[in-house]
């Protein structure tokens, strides 16, 4: 095999070139054991086998909504081994939205990890006529997924060979439902070849090699995870997954790995960590811990005199190197997508020598189509250059239209929609406004959908302002507002934890208070303000948040505030938040 055309001939690639006996390795009874790329793909067979049996046909959909393992990747390959398409889904996403994924993709079988999410998809069965067959990762009384490996045996592996051999690099693999801020979500249909060019295009950006170690947690239900797993896959690295988002700091120290993935807000808490740490500290340390600080603010990838070199070297040896260890000490870049990265935390971690290569994509170009790197420059407050087989330009009004072979197929059932975002010359609209940055960085600089117009008619750019915002260490979480009204506003989160602290500190209080009592009280309130009057100072008049509503939790995936990639569902918090919405208004 010279070269893989299907996604499944990626672990077959890996097999004939560089077999590893870690292929994937997970922690169990706190012992990390690791399956081969030989044992792997012989239960690769045994599923597509089973699959078969239970009746699997080509294009029939088969969804997986389950948390990070490496039986989610058995189950990936195996189903598509089939001619089947593989519809992967959040695993804490609505009941309403299952319903409404499982009825529009007519899902036939799903496999599940825990026994909760079994019951939640059971119930909806009445209302999914195509589905007959639900089973469970974990042990639990539901049907397990060994059953279906089970049913291999009336299955001959030549049945499986032949269907293999019909199936095409343009044919359809996958329909990945987007979460949508808006609306019912919509599958977004990509083919072998579209998530393939982005194998290609991303893999020699990436500062990874045969017998790497990578830690995995984002969800693999992702694309941008997915993606990169099968990157790993080719490229025969040792893929590790953490045990949860709770312990990811400590599997980062077990692991050693030499990459990993983030989304901004995991890394913004990771440097609150940082922080606070740093806010214990007394003497000499706390005072060289700040200056470290102080001078990663002025960071710079190009142009640093020599005079600020000799200091971040001693920065880094002193400071900075205990970041290096918190991550395990190996550690040759983080990659962050999904959403904006604060250019702030991009110079604090490329001071410390460690690089966080932001890029920029989406589900519908499978997703990455410009990414920072090592090999071809990084530039501080960009998503970096493009990938080869991508091609950008942009609208009049500055939104970025995308080409390339990594554009999807269209949206399932929704060929109105398809045209909409796919123009009669095969230029993809992404709804993201932005521009280049010499020459050759692409830069985003809002979403053109969350753009909004105030009452005096000026336009204000939500998402910019509340990544500059989101420096202070009041502030956890912002939301602009203000469209069609006199002036913006905003609703915030308060960083509870630090909050608290400050107010000790300050002498105001002496024990914690509730997230109720902090939003309440006028210390804070008057604190977040001045926090807010000088960012206030960096924009028009127009643009400045007049007023603020503080709220006494964080907007998260569960609360449905946020998206499953944890973007802002603007619309569905305005709904929440109706009277304090109101209330800042006089409405």
């Amino acid at each position: 095999m010279k070269d893989v055309t299907r996604l499944f001939d990626v672990p077959y690639f890996q097999l004939e070139n560089y077999p590893q006996e870690k292929m994937f390795v997970t922690k169990e009874n706190n012992s990390w054991n690791a399956i081969s790329t030989k044992d792997f793909i012989e239960k690769v067979n045994l599923a597509s086998r089973g699959l078969v049996a239970l009746g699997i046909k080509p294009n029939d959909k088969v969804a997986i909504a389950s948390n990070n393992r490496y039986e989610w990747n058995i189950m990936d390959i195996a189903i598509q081994q089939t001619g089947a398409i593989v519809v992967p889904i959040y695993p804490n996403i609505s009941v309403d939205d299952y319903c409404y994924i499982f009825g529009d993709a007519e899902i036939k079988l799903c496999v599940v990890d825990s026994f909760e999410l079994y019951q939640k998809i059971d119930s909806i069965k009445p209302k999914v006529k195509s589905l007959s067959h639900i089973y469970t990762f974990n042990k639990t009384s539901a049907p397990n997924w060994s059953e279906i490996l089970g049913e291999a045996e009336k299955i001959d592996i030549n049945e499986i060979e032949s269907l293999k051999a019909s199936i095409k690099n343009e044919d359809l693999a996958t329909i990945i439902y987007t979460s949508g801020t808006t609306g019912n979500p919509k599958g977004v249909m990509l083919s072998h070849n579209n998530i393939l060019s982005n194998v290609v295009g991303c893999f020699p950006r990436l500062p990874i090699s045969t017998g790497s170690k990578v830690l995995t947690f984002l969800p693999a239900c992702h694309v941008y995870e997915r993606m990169l797993h099968y990157i790993y896959m080719k490229s025969g690295s040792n893929i590790y997954f953490a045990e949860s988002l709770e312990t990811i700091g400590e599997n980062i120290k077990e692991v050693h790995p030499e990459m990993f993935t983030a989304v901004p807000r995991l890394i913004e808490k990771v440097f609150d960590k940082i922080m606070a740490k740093g806010e214990e500290l007394t003497g000499i340390k706390r005072t060289l811990f700040f200056w470290a600080i102080s001078l990663a603010e002025d960071f710079k990838v190009e142009g640093r005199s020599s005079w600020y070199n000799f200091k971040l070297k001693i920065a880094r040896k002193l400071i900075f190197s205990k970041w290096q260890e918190a991550l395990g000490g190996q550690i040759k870049a983080i990659v962050s997508g999904s959403a904006a990265l604060q250019p702030r935390l991009a110079k604090m971690f490329l001071a410390a020598d460690i690089p966080i290569l932001e890029g920029y994509g989406l589900t519908e170009t499978s997703p990455v189509i410009s990414v920072n790197c090592l090999k071809n420059g990084i530039k501080i407050g960009t998503v970096g250059t493009l990938l080869n087989n991508v091609e950008v330009k942009f609208a009049e009004d500055g939104e970025i239209l995308v080409k390339g072979p990594n554009v999807m197929m269209g949206y399932y059932k929704l060929p109105e929609k398809t045209k909409e975002e796919i123009d009669s010359d095969n230029w993809f609209h992404t709804g993201d406004i932005g521009e280049m940055v010499d020459g050759k960085f692409l830069k985003i600089t809002d979403r053109k959908k969350e753009i909004f117009k105030t009452s005096g008619g000026k336009y204000v750019v939500p998402q910019a302002m509340e990544n500059k915002f989101k420096e202070s260490r009041f502030i956890e979480q912002i939301m602009v507002m203000g469209e069609f009204q006199k002036f913006p506003s905003a609703f915030i989160i308060p960083n509870f934890n630090y909050a608290n602290e400050w107010l000790k500190a300050e002498g105001v209080i002496n024990s914690n208070l509730s997230n109720q009592e902090l939003i309440n009280n006028k210390t804070l309130i008057d604190k977040i303000q001045v926090e807010v009057n000088a960012f206030n100072a960096l924009y028009g008049n127009w643009e400045q948040i007049k007023k603020f509503t503080l709220l006494d939790h964080e907007l998260s995936v569960e609360g449905g505030e946020l998206t499953p990639t944890l973007k802002l569902k603007r619309k569905k918090i305005l709904e929440m938040y109706k009277d304090e919405f109101e209330k800042i208004y006089d409405c």
